[in-house]
């Protein structure tokens, strides 16, 4: 299937969750807000929270600075 993630064209495996993605994208363990077709998803869902063909995915991460 392919997703849009933050305005990028991805392929993944149909039912990819949103906790697939995050470890695709080498995230894991960052502090990030993963935003599906303009929905918040929560950490807790991640693991379950599946992609559908088509979904626009915004994955924003913190960065600390001073």
């Amino acid at each position: 299937m392919q997703v849009q993630v933050n305005g990028e064209a991805m392929e993944l495996p149909a039912g990819a969750t949103v906790a697939a993605l995050v470890e695709k994208m080498a995230l894991t363990g960052k502090r990030l807000a993963v935003e599906i077709n303009e929905d918040i998803v929560p950490r807790s869902q991640h693991p379950m929270f599946a992609l559908n063909d088509g979904d626009r995915v915004e994955v924003v991460h913190a960065i600390g600075g001073g």
